[in-house]
């Protein structure tokens, strides 16, 4: 098992939780994965729908575990996370898989919808193709923020139906997306909702230029906040009555009980629009294949801890590799 929090030892600065999320996303660091054997896929999901994936096969795919990667809101298979822990699970052992959502990573053109928060099916799609084309029979799903929630989901989707399933991680999951929308929006989030809503907004339009009069770009500039965005473009898109109705049915914790793997979800008690009280509900703390771990400190996605003894400062990152070594067969 994981420390739940003493292991975590931010510097006195970053226990601010702002800059805990914001400095560490600038600060150099090596996230190069020339060394690593790479092949680009597509993986198809639904009809005339593809997710572009980059593979770092070990030299025997089948005698290794796989992982599988999923970035958050506005990320891409590139965010320095997504090349982080690649680089770490490959050199530990495993395959690795780094997956862009529909429309991220410049895929715009591989599927006629936007991606949203429920869309777990497109990761179920992806393990079953693995499985049962490529032959391998242990795989792990892992994601950040909006990505947690998706692979969350779909573990809680599959159940005990797909045995080659071994495990899941999430950190910062939005497990609950009108609670976290809610959050995202409070004054003292104006930075990085800014940032969603303007990056959201210019994806649409490059999106529309490739679909012609498939939306409905005249309210666009109206837009301001991110729950409009999605009540109007997201939720749509994606077959739900309005926002509130996306956010309610594309949360995780719907299915969180179904889950029947060991499963990590790592998230902080500072978190500025994850919400910690939504780990502390008895069906999460009592489940007995859910580890949380959530220290006092950590931002979104920061956890960025002062230099320990054989191992770098991305402190998420290495605590999922120990939880995937943790659960590999000798």
């Amino acid at each position: 098992m994981i420390d739940r929090t003493s292991s975590f030892h931010p510097p006195i600065l970053l226990k601010n939780a702002h800059l805990m999320t914001l400095i560490p996303r600038y600060l150099p660091r090596e996230t190069s994965l020339i060394a690593l054997p790479q092949e680009s896929r597509l993986f198809s999901v639904e009809p005339h729908s593809q997710l572009q994936g980059f593979c770092h096969w070990q030299n025997n795919r089948k005698a290794f575990p796989t992982v599988v990667l999923v970035h958050g809101l506005e990320g891409s298979s590139e965010s320095r996370y997504m090349r982080g822990i690649a680089a770490k699970a490959f050199r530990s052992g495993f395959n690795v898989i780094r997956l862009n959502q529909r429309t991220c990573g410049g895929t715009e053109h591989l599927s006629p919808t936007l991606y949203n928060s429920g869309l777990s099916s497109d990761y179920r799609a992806i393990l079953k193709e693995l499985i049962h084309h490529d032959g391998l029979d242990r795989l792990w799903l892992v994601g950040y923020s909006m990505g947690g929630n998706l692979v969350l989901k779909a573990a809680g989707e599959l159940g005990q139906s797909e045995l080659a399933l071994a495990g899941v991680a999430a950190v910062c999951p939005n497990i609950n997306p009108t609670v976290c929308a809610r959050a995202l929006e409070e004054l003292r989030n104006w930075i990085y909702h800014r940032h969603f809503v303007t990056q959201l907004k210019e994806r649409l339009r490059r999106k529309a230029s490739l679909f012609p009069g498939k939306w409905d770009l005249s309210l666009l500039d109206k837009i301001r906040t991110i729950s409009e965005f999605d009540d109007v473009y997201t939720a749509r898109d994606g077959g739900y009555l309005d926002g509130a109705d996306y956010y309610d049915r594309a949360g995780s914790r719907h299915v969180l009980k179904q889950i029947a793997v060991p499963t990590l979800i790592i998230t902080a008690q500072d978190d500025p629009f994850i919400p910690y009280s939504m780990f502390t509900v008895p069906s999460i703390q009592q489940h007995p294949n859910i580890q949380v771990v959530a220290p006092r400190y950590g931002g979104h996605c920061g956890f960025y801890q002062g230099r320990r003894p054989n191992e770098d400062p991305y402190w998420a990152e290495n605590r999922i590799v120990d939880f995937l070594r943790s659960m590999r067969p000798d």
